[in-house]
């Protein structure tokens, strides 16, 4: 995985999704981040690692290729503005998906989409 600085990230990101405009999917992920290169022991001494600020990790990849970023907190509001810009821009591909009818179950419904056993079978449970 390329760890890119947020300028570098930002045009990267831009070619992804310029090469999955017609098909394919461009993945996003978002995580807070510490600074820490090596997982945390289960058991035995802890070492002294304190993070200095607190950043953001950020992921892309279209399956093939993988890009990646951290952001400080200083920087944040700007890279937000940045790259909330280039997701407006070329998420114009998206298709609307199709709304399904609801409609109310009413008695005439429900009867009409039952065989009679069915409705005598919940008649006789009513009674019980």
């Amino acid at each position: 995985m390329v760890v890119l600085e947020s300028e570098q990230f930002l045009m990267e990101l831009t070619r992804l999704f310029q090469k999955c405009r017609t098909s394919g999917s461009v993945y996003i992920t978002l995580k807070k981040y510490d600074g820490r290169t090596k997982p945390i022991p289960k058991k035995g001494t802890v070492e002294g690692f304190e993070p200095a600020d607190n950043k953001c990790l950020l992921r892309a990849t279209d399956g093939k290729k993988k890009i990646s970023t951290v952001v400080s907190s200083k920087e944040v509001s700007k890279f937000q503005m940045a790259h909330s810009n280039l997701l407006r821009a070329n998420m114009d591909g998206l298709k609307k998906r199709d709304k399904k009818n609801k409609t109310k179950k009413t008695k005439a419904n429900f009867y009409n989409s039952t065989t009679k056993r069915q409705i005598t079978q919940l008649k006789n449970r009513q009674r019980i």
